[in-house]
């Protein structure tokens, strides 16, 4: 993957069943290269996910789940774009956007939407 400079270092999602939510992500995110990355007895009630070099997402059953939020992932490509959506969607996810260009966000924005197991706004991103 490129690298690229991001402003958050991590954010952590409340799920209401912690197994179901991972195996959605595990699918989900895939295409765009990330998995799980770390479980630990001290966050027993937590899974990151992300890259070798850094956890960037974590889903916890230790968060209330409150209003839905809404989480970008980078994609390097069109064509991840598309892996994640319908991989999203094998997972699970409910249509909440499908691919294609948003120029009402930016030049060169093309992305894709899904709703998660707990109805968050998830999406996949790449700036063309």
């Amino acid at each position: 993957m490129p690298t690229r400079r991001v402003m958050l270092d991590h954010i952590t999602v409340g799920v209401s069943d912690l197994q179901r939510s991972k195996e959605f992500y595990l699918r989900a995110l895939a295409p765009l290269g990330f998995d799980q990355t770390n479980t630990s007895e001290v966050l027993p009630s937590e899974i990151e996910f992300g890259s070798a070099e850094k956890m960037d997402f974590a889903i916890s059953t230790d968060y209330e789940v409150g209003a839905p939020i809404h989480v970008a992932f980078a994609a390097d490509s069109i064509e991840q774009v598309h892996a994640f959506h319908e991989a999203a969607l094998a997972a699970g996810g409910t249509e909440h956007g499908p691919p294609g260009p948003r120029p009402h966000y930016g030049e060169g924005y093309y992305g894709a939407f899904v709703l998660d197991p707990d109805g968050h706004n998830v999406e996949a991103v790449f700036h063309g």
